[in-house]
């Protein structure tokens, strides 16, 4: 198969973002871009990217989809909902993590993640420099987010992590973020990123997937 060729299989096969899992119309407004750092945080542990997401959708159901309300609502509502996730190892430290992170955001960004992009004067590095301010957000997390934000926010692009750029090379495509990005238009940037995420998460081998 070509480049093409295996993209293509990959995005069909793997293509879904994890905001999208999650629930969140991602958009370039507050809300959803907060919604998106609760699920970076989230994820931001030794723990499996389907406990994330459902922890990040019993959190949005308890209506914590603003910093706001992250921030007002009691800390035991929050482990309340982890719980329900079964997000159980690290629901207390969770729980605090996200009260802070909100509290951060209203403090220094009145609440607003476009702030922080405008801070950082839209480069990429000092974006991820500033997303590792929140708790529990490391080097990990910042690509986490900036690897599904390029959805909206174009100054990101292109978003591959080290973890991506190694699933993209065992697949033989491209080794560069600029190269690989080539291969798809930019509304499809974050669905190639998150493809490769998933591939390097499941059990499909690189020769398996080229078949299919």
């Amino acid at each position: 198969m070509g480049h093409q060729e295996t993209v293509a299989a990959l995005l069909e096969r793997f293509g879904r973002t994890y905001a999208d899992e999650a629930g969140i119309i991602l958009r370039d407004t507050p809300s959803p871009l907060y919604r998106l750092l609760v699920l970076t945080t989230l994820s931001s542990v030794r723990i499996s990217a389907d406990l994330a997401v459902a922890a990040a959708r019993e959190l949005s159901a308890a209506g914590l989809r603003t910093p706001k309300a992250m921030a007002a609502a009691r800390w035991q509502t929050r482990v309340d909902a982890l719980g329900r996730a079964h997000y159980v190892r690290y629901d207390e430290s969770t729980a605090t993590a996200l009260g802070r992170g909100a509290e951060l955001l209203l403090d220094r960004w009145h609440g607003d993640l476009r702030e922080l992009r405008d801070e950082a004067g839209g480069d990429p590095a000092r974006i991820a420099g500033l997303l590792r301010e929140f708790p529990r957000i490391g080097p990990v997390g910042s690509g986490i987010f900036c690897r599904e934000a390029q959805a909206v926010w174009p100054v990101l692009r292109p978003s591959f992590d080290d973890r991506t750029l190694r699933a993209a090379a065992d697949l033989g495509l491209p080794r560069t973020p600029a190269a690989l990005a080539a291969l798809v238009p930019p509304r499809d940037l974050a669905r190639l990123a998150a493809a490769l995420t998933r591939l390097s998460l499941s059990r499909v081998r690189p020769g398996e997937l080229r078949a299919a």
